[in-house]
């Protein structure tokens, strides 16, 4: 499956979630260590999901940018 992240800048390191995975989230020192530990995130949440008997949900979220003028 093929799931969408966002990946946020933070002050010092980066953050990760999966919007169609509820608690599924990692931080990192790096933007590329982020995305390696958010796979691994995700390959984790879904085998626990599956251990407990939830449906694992299915890859739904979608980005865009929208262009808005400058303030």
């Amino acid at each position: 499956m093929k799931y969408m992240i966002v990946v946020e800048k933070a002050e010092s390191n980066y953050a990760a979630y999966a919007p169609d995975l509820l608690g599924c989230a990692v931080t990192g020192d790096s933007r590329e260590e982020t995305i390696e530990l958010m796979k691994e995130a995700i390959e984790f949440h879904i085998e626990g999901l599956q251990e407990s008997g939830t449906p694992v949900p299915p890859p739904t979220a979608d980005s865009t940018y929208v262009e808005v003028p400058a303030a």
